[in-house]
């Protein structure tokens, strides 16, 4: 209880950061992680073709994040009346956990930045250890952005090749006659390479903001005093 009463007793609203780039770039990172990560995970989409026999049966292949194809399997009724399981191939969640792993832990760190910005200006400029962690590791996050985002867009191709309907529908018998119904929809996983790109860059050019407040731009003694437009030797 003590240590939350000192945490409270030290927060001070200032909506002033807000205004400014550091801080106003920091709540557009906060908003685009969350886009970047909310497009990846949970997606559940499909490829489905018919095959036309006696009766029209629809084949659906599911997929979703985190992308092990093979975890889920759907069954082709074919024309001489047997059944055959089969499975997308390919497992590309190494890339898309990373990616997401990359937007959580991005968020947090947003989270934490936004509240010591207008909640404990004070506290953040006091020492020039605030700024330097600051930009350290900003610029850790942006060079994680570039990488995941890299590979996430590598394992989106992937992903869309494996779950190509053409390629899906080698599986049928030329008796079969199967025939496309739908595309898996992709653009929710086009917009979270996008947004994922978009971090890279508000990463990056903030890295130049949170600097200007680092002793390594600023001077560290303070000029010698001027009067009178005269410097005093």
């Amino acid at each position: 209880m003590e240590i939350v009463q000192k945490i409270m007793s030290g927060f001070s609203l200032d909506l002033g950061p807000v205004k400014e780039p550091l801080g106003f770039i920091r709540i557009l990172e906060w908003v685009f992680t969350i886009c970047a990560f909310a497009t990846t995970g949970g997606y559940v989409g499909s490829t489905v073709f018919t095959t036309q026999c006696d009766e029209k049966k629809d084949v659906i292949a599911k997929f979703g994040y985190p992308f092990r194809l093979p975890s889920q399997s759907y069954d082709i009724h074919h024309c001489n009346q047997t059944t055959n399981t089969s499975f997308l191939q390919g497992d590309f969640s190494s890339s898309a956990e990373f990616f997401v792993c990359v937007g959580v832990f991005g968020f947090l760190y947003c989270t934490f930045t936004i509240i010591l910005y207008l909640g404990y200006q004070q506290v953040y400029r006091e020492s020039n250890r605030g700024p330097v962690i600051d930009l350290f590791v900003t610029a850790i996050f942006a060079f994680l952005w570039l990488v995941c985002s890299s590979a996430w867009g590598k394992g989106l191709t992937d992903v869309k090749y494996a779950t190509d309907p053409e390629r899906v529908m080698r599986a049928c018998f030329p008796e079969d006659k199967c025939t496309l119904k739908s595309y898996p929809s992709m653009g929710r996983l086009n917009a979270s390479v996008l947004f994922g790109f978009l971090n890279l860059i508000l990463w990056a050019g903030n890295c130049w903001f949170i600097y200007k407040e680092t002793p390594f731009h600023k001077p560290a003694n303070p000029p010698p005093n001027v009067e009178g437009g005269v410097s005093t030797s």
